[in-house]
């Protein structure tokens, strides 16, 4: 395989606005997007990753004026399973190994990405600059370079672009986080997240062939290259660097998002985050245990993970926000408000799952609305896991400038804004 861009051609796809125009390019309004140009025609679908792309799969097959017409996976084997379920239901799409076949498709509407982190970025801009509408798992992007990049493609190419953290939707969380706006508990102060499992070990891993079955080139696309292990592939790539973001990037980023709506927040000033990985000695390089603090002017916000203790007696709540009249918990998939006295005073529940956020997606295709985790939003939250990472990687505080956007006084967390790719992958809009 040829490391290139497709048909579309790697010299067409590299063309772009220079770094310097891109750093200097001011936020666009959503109504530049263009909406669907024929809102009653059927769109079409595909997607990329049949391990969490099958919940976007069923969810395309429950929607309403949309088709399936491609399934995407690199791992012949996972696709053939995707295959035998989506046909099962009807649909008639077509199983391939190589996205960008999918790209190439010009009476193909709309993208889905369920890939591992590493791809996110670069499959939304090849998405986006071949004219596909896009929604893509979180965190989105694997560094915070690529989140920039990401909102550009979407605005250049006047793409509709949602970012799947989907409590932006859930109905219950929507009804707390604005009960919260009005005054619910006074003045919100600071919120409170965490995240616990009971994760085992991923163990050492042995270099060893790659399974007949993956195309580990194109799995690794524009990561650099590094030799296969067998305890790599097809989930253990979150908890190294090269490829992932560790936990604050895999659920963090769930809490985050929803702490950082509710407080009324955009960038932060100052981010800092301690930990190790201490329940077990293998190749794990993200930590297991630890806590970010992110300041916000005059508020603040924590994130609690503890990846390999489930800590049952303390689960009870994602997200507390602390307010000046009382708190109020978000407790998936709804809440409940408690005044000073520790008293129960309202709550909420309701639906949960992808189908009502990829419903908002395709809603806001056909329309030229805003979706609910429009890619710019989403990647507000997703730039506090990238500044966490860079405070756990470097063992200091980062000091972050919330007007430039930029890291303020240190160089090694400059470096650490974007990484190097593989030749012929450079994702550049």
């Amino acid at each position: 395989m040829t490391e290139t861009v497709g048909s579309l051609g790697r010299r067409e796809f590299l063309q772009s606005t220079t770094l310097a125009a891109a750093a200097a390019m001011a936020p666009v309004l959503f109504n530049n997007v263009s909406a669907q140009e024929s809102p009653s025609q059927e769109l079409s679908a595909g997607v990329i990753g049949t391990g969490r792309g099958m919940a976007h799969a069923n969810a395309v097959l429950n929607a309403q004026g949309i088709k399936l017409n491609y399934v995407c996976d690199v791992d012949q084997k996972r696709l053939d399973l995707a295959m035998k379920t989506v046909t099962g239901r009807g649909a008639k799409a077509q199983g391939i190994t190589d996205f960008r076949r999918m790209l190439d498709d010009t009476k193909l509407d709309v993208v889905f990405i369920a890939t591992c982190n590493h791809w996110h970025a670069p499959a939304t801009i090849m998405a986006c600059s071949a004219g596909k509408h896009v929604y893509v798992e979180k965190p989105g992007s694997h560094n915070a370079r690529e989140g920039e990049l990401m909102v550009m493609a979407a605005r250049k190419n006047k793409r509709v672009v949602q970012m799947g953290n989907q409590r932006r939707t859930w109905p219950a969380i929507r009804e707390a986080i604005a009960k919260l706006q009005d005054g619910a508990i006074g003045k919100v102060l600071f919120a409170r997240c965490w995240y616990d499992a009971n994760r085992p070990t991923i163990g050492k891993g042995k270099t060893v062939p790659v399974p007949e079955t993956l195309d580990y080139t194109m799995w690794q696309g524009p990561a650099p290259d590094r030799p296969y292990v067998d305890n790599l592939v097809h989930y253990n790539w979150h908890w190294r660097w090269h490829w992932g973001g560790g936990e604050l990037a895999n659920n963090g980023i769930h809490s985050l998002d929803v702490a950082r709506w509710g407080l009324g927040v955009d960038y932060p000033t100052q981010v800092s985050f301690l930990g190790g990985r201490y329940h077990f000695d293998d190749d794990q390089e993200t930590p297991d245990t630890g806590t970010a603090m992110f300041q916000f002017g005059d508020k603040g916000c924590s994130w609690e993970v503890s990846s390999c203790h489930p800590r049952r007696e303390e689960k009870h709540s994602m997200v507390i926000f602390y307010g000046t009249e009382g708190t109020l918990h978000i407790i998936d998939p709804g809440y409940k408000i408690f005044n000073l006295k520790g008293e129960e005073t309202a709550k909420g529940t309701g639906a949960g799952g992808e189908q009502q956020h990829i419903d908002n997606f395709l809603e806001c295709i056909r329309t030229g609305k805003s979706p609910n985790s429009e890619i710019e939003e989403g990647q507000k939250s997703t730039l506090l896991c990238h500044l966490g990472n860079i405070s756990y990687k470097l063992g200091r505080m980062i000091k972050f400038d919330p007007v430039s956007r930029k890291v303020v006084g240190d160089k090694d967390a400059e470096a650490l804004w974007g990484r190097e790719y593989r030749k012929g992958w450079e994702p550049i809009v």
